[in-house]
């Protein structure tokens, strides 16, 4: 068939679920037996979310390729089930940077380079590139607000796409807010009535309207909407708010968003919703008792900054059928003096990736105590590499342990720059990024969690495991129980004589899913649950 093209815009104010909704649509579509793809064109001016702190935009969610994107890509690989790539993340950034190398190669011709054509035709490009793969459907969400400066561009290139293809081929959605009003006890759809006419004023009418509403939108107002907004009245759905994230698919389903997805592009498959649903029953139907896990990070302050891990949990909560409380914990406000009173209520604890040395003794104090009282543990990437480091300082007794990120002198630099990579610049050169292969230990709990021998994961870090310590920190109980297929990269340590104590230079958190939670997450909450 021809490609289908649906484009989702925003409007009235951020935060409304356009990446819920368009990923939920990407759900409801495959599962009626599409091949779907979906993308994020964000307007800021970096060339991706990389150099970001997570207080920006959240976390940064990395592709099996080794993009670093935005994190409404976490949220359509959670609810599709498909690995995404570079080609799902493009940013204003990006777009003018390849322009203008282009420019500067003399690929225009001696031709002035303008906004229209070239930055649009660029921007349509990453539209395109989908042509030449089995996608059937590409869902593309345009970051931002209507009216917003930044985002015009984007809007212009997919108002040609929807004059370069056919009637049934594109669609527009507008994701929008309808706001209850107290006083008065009423809906307003004045906010919308104007973000779709500003719509239009660029020359895109929407297809379909998804109205968040915190109230029911009756018959009345519909029609009001419909006469108003230029629309029909059954291509208004209304978003509402749900008690769990993943029944938003359903929910959509329920109010018609599919049905008339498709109906519009002339799609006629039918839709088999049975393994979704199964899910949500299976996490509606829980122990009342709540597991509580502590996640001990520098970036507490903005939920988001960790959001795939707390997902990830929810996740190891559905497959152990009990509740998964989750609480952010500063690493900064940790000590040896407190950690006892911080961290006794918890029954797991995770100490997550990030980057420079603010919180770092926190993280440490946390991991010895993870270690001494047998709680639980899980590390992340620097979680990994702390383990590492307050394994060295306090068991193998080397005080001055670090990693060479922290203390360029420091006499055991357990955690290192590898020979090959000496030469790079340590604050923003290269990083491993990306899916790599990991072979485990047939005895080791990383085989048992598993239940194969080889793995592959996704890497976001620059610095190592420093192997000219691994026959001491072994022999002590510090297994390197994944490592890489040449041997070189250690990727997985584990304790022995702990209930639960494992930590991973990759990040697994990129790769559970509602209905397929990772097996380090499902350990965790399990060891967590019989504590």
């Amino acid at each position: 068939m021809n490609k289908k093209y649906i484009f989702v815009t925003g409007g009235v104010v951020s935060g409304l679920g356009k990446g819920i909704t368009a990923a939920s649509l990407g759900r409801l579509l495959k599962n009626r037996g599409y091949k779907v793809a979906n993308q994020k064109f964000d307007p800021y001016i970096n060339v991706d979310p990389g150099t970001m702190s997570p207080y920006e935009h959240g976390e940064v969610f990395v592709t099996e390729d080794g993009a670093e994107t935005d994190l409404d890509l976490g949220h359509y690989e959670r609810f599709t089930d498909e690995n995404l790539s570079k080609y799902s993340s493009v940013t204003t950034g990006r777009i003018y940077s390849e322009v203008i190398e282009r420019e500067r190669r003399g690929d225009y011709l001696g031709k002035t380079v303008q906004v229209i054509p070239h930055i649009t035709n660029a921007i349509k490009e990453k539209v395109y590139k989908f042509d030449h793969t089995d996608v059937d459907i590409v869902i593309t969400e345009i970051g931002g607000t209507v009216g917003d400066i930044e985002s015009l561009p984007f809007l212009e290139a997919i108002r040609q796409i929807g004059n370069e293809k056919s009637p049934e081929q594109v669609i527009y959605i507008h994701v929008t807010l309808l706001p209850y009003i107290y006083g008065s006890n009423e809906l307003k759809s004045k906010p919308t009535q104007h973000s779709v006419k500003e719509l239009q004023g660029m020359g895109i009418k929407p297809d379909i309207l998804v109205c968040r509403a915190e109230q029911e939108i009756d018959e009345a107002f519909r029609s009001k909407m419909a006469l108003f907004c230029n629309i029909r009245k059954e291509d208004i759905i209304q978003n509402k708010t749900v008690s769990n994230l993943y029944e938003v698919p359903l929910m959509l389903e329920q109010e018609g968003l599919a049905k008339r997805v498709c109906e519009k592009l002339q799609l006629s498959n039918k839709v088999d919703n049975t393994e979704w649903e199964q899910m949500i029953q299976n996490a509606k139907n829980i122990e009342e008792k709540k597991i509580r896990i502590a996640i001990v990070g520098k970036y507490v302050k903005l939920e988001d900054s960790y959001l795939s891990i707390i997902e990830s949990l929810k996740h190891g909560g559905f497959a152990n059928h009990c509740q998964v409380e989750i609480n952010l914990i500063s690493s900064e406000k940790v000590s040896a003096d407190n950690t006892k009173e911080l961290l006794e209520s918890y029954q797991g604890i995770i100490v997550p990736g990030g980057f420079g040395d603010r919180g770092i003794q926190g993280k440490i104090e946390t991991i010895k105590y993870a270690r001494e009282n047998k709680i639980p543990f899980l590390g992340i990437c620097l979680g990994m590499q702390m383990a590492v480091i307050e394994f060295a300082r306090n068991v193998l007794k080397y005080e001055d342990a670090n990693s060479e990120e922290f203390n360029e002198d420091t006499t055991y630099p357990v955690i290192h720059i590898m020979d090959e990579q000496v030469g790079i610049n340590k604050k923003g050169g290269t990083m491993r990024l990306g899916s790599y292969p990991c072979n485990l230990e047939k005895e080791s709990l990383a085989y048992k969690l598993y239940e194969k021998e080889q793995i592959e994961e996704r890497h976001r870090h620059r610095f190592e495991y420093n192997n000219k310590y691994k026959e001491e920190m072994e022999e002590k109980g510090l297994i390197a129980s994944g490592v890489s297929p040449n041997g070189k990269l250690v990727e997985i340590v584990e304790l022995k004589d702990h209930p639960y104590f494992i930590a991973s230079q990759f990040h697994p958190e990129f790769k559970s899913r509602p209905d397929k939670p990772h097996p380090l997450f499902v350990g965790l909450v399990k060891a967590a649950k019989e504590m």
